[in-house]
């Protein structure tokens, strides 16, 4: 039933399509192949802020395909402040030669194709990418998604029962024995998140 009441939300969205050019969203998605991704913004407000990075990489079976990743820097409407710097560390001088924000989507968009999307909180990653795309092609994003966080709670659970469990992104880098590469750009940040998907799924 729920395998049915998906396939039925999707066919209902590719009519809302307005793009006839991204119809391959909805085609079925490679065998054994998923994106991972993460995106670097100006703040954690999906209505208020913007996308500034895009990072991603693609999965295939036990593969981190590190030849195929994709990186984008977006043109912010608004100044970034000293606070969000901080964050993201990424300044005005880096986003000088940085694309206009529906070009730079919709490289991403045929990056990931209909492929199933992983990451690390995804859900706000996914209503970012969302609050582009949606006055632009009239759709959101109608690819799977699986979320790292959870797939590391069901694992931890039988050990943890009381369910305290931490889900930091760095604490689950820690008890995958995944090496932490250092610079937390959008990139490397997908990268260290696939890493934690494979050694998750292994185990399961």
């Amino acid at each position: 039933m729920k395998q049915w009441f998906s396939s039925w939300r999707k066919k209902r969205a590719l009519t809302r399509l307005n793009d006839k050019e991204f119809t391959f969203l909805f085609h079925d998605a490679p065998e054994d192949e998923v994106v991972v991704f993460d995106t670097e913004t100006t703040g954690l407000n999906p209505k208020r802020d913007e996308i500034l990075s895009i990072g991603a990489v693609i999965v295939k079976k036990n593969k981190i395909l590190t030849s195929k990743t994709f990186e984008v820097f977006l043109k912010a409407d608004k100044e970034i402040g000293a606070k969000s710097i901080e964050i993201h560390h990424i300044r005005p001088c880096d986003l000088e030669n940085a694309k206009p924000v529906e070009e730079g989507i919709k490289e991403f968009l045929h990056f990931i194709g209909s492929r199933d999307l992983v990451g690390y909180y995804l859900e706000f990653d996914v209503s970012m990418i969302n609050k582009y795309i949606k006055p632009m092609l009239g759709i959101t994003l109608p690819n799977k998604q699986i979320e790292v966080s959870e797939l590391y709670f069901d694992k931890m659970m039988p050990l943890i029962p009381q369910g305290n469990i931490d889900l930091r992104f760095d604490t689950i880098l820690q008890k995958c024995g995944v090496p932490d590469m250092g610079a937390h750009n959008a990139v490397n940040d997908a990268i260290m998140t696939a890493m934690i998907y494979l050694k998750l799924k292994q185990e399961r």
